[in-house]
């Protein structure tokens, strides 16, 4: 039964690390790549939940490090995700750990998974822009903070938070069937009822 449900949790995250890297390459450019990037993550954190949900983006986010061209534009590597934009990557992976965690305190309500995810795209933005304020300056001061806000944020946050209101309407109607899944795959083998087989 546990290996049935490891295996059922390995295919559900494989699935969404897939997910992320083709909504990845759904790109128009741009300073910083607008792609359903920001989508797919949030929808895998909102159907597998915190803790699935983060494994799936570390893992995405592993392989594109490790070279697997799952960035956008095709892209992998070190040198992808320490570029200007890699900061917005790695921040996807604070915003699941800041889900993760107000999953944990105060549940799955469809009002937490939206704030949760405001709060963490948020937590990305911070993250990414101030990586990119230091690599895009180089160290000479160049790129300003609300410079980088301007370039990297601002004309992203209505394209974001509507991928937002996408994440919550449609995860919420498809964790119901994984939900369904992973009741099935929790009873034991056969049923039972009343201490009887059936």
């Amino acid at each position: 039964m546990k290996k049935r449900r490891i295996a059922a949790d390995i295919a559900y995250i494989s699935v969404s690390v897939a997910l992320i890297a083709v909504c990845s390459w759904i790109s128009v450019p741009s300073a910083v790549p607008f792609t359903l990037q920001t989508f797919a993550v949030f929808l895998a954190l909102n159907v597998l939940g915190g803790k699935r949900g983060t494994i799936a983006v570390a893992v995405y986010i592993l392989l594109g490090a490790v070279g697997v061209p799952v960035f956008s534009g095709f892209k992998g590597g070190a040198a992808a995700l320490f570029g200007v934009t890699g900061g917005y990557i790695a921040g996807f992976l604070f915003a699941a750990l800041v889900y993760w965690t107000a999953e944990t305190v105060f549940g799955r309500s469809t009002a937490v998974v939206a704030i949760s995810m405001a709060l963490g795209l948020t937590v990305c933005y911070a993250f990414g822009t101030a990586w990119f304020t230091v690599v895009y300056s180089d160290g000479d001061g160049k790129a300003g903070f609300l410079q980088a806000l301007t370039m990297c944020v601002l004309p992203y946050i209505l394209p974001d938070a509507l991928k937002i209101f996408m994440a919550v309407y449609i995860g919420n109607r498809v964790k119901k069937f994984v939900n369904a899944d992973s009741r099935r795959e929790a009873r034991p083998v056969g049923g039972t009822r009343n201490g009887t087989p059936r």
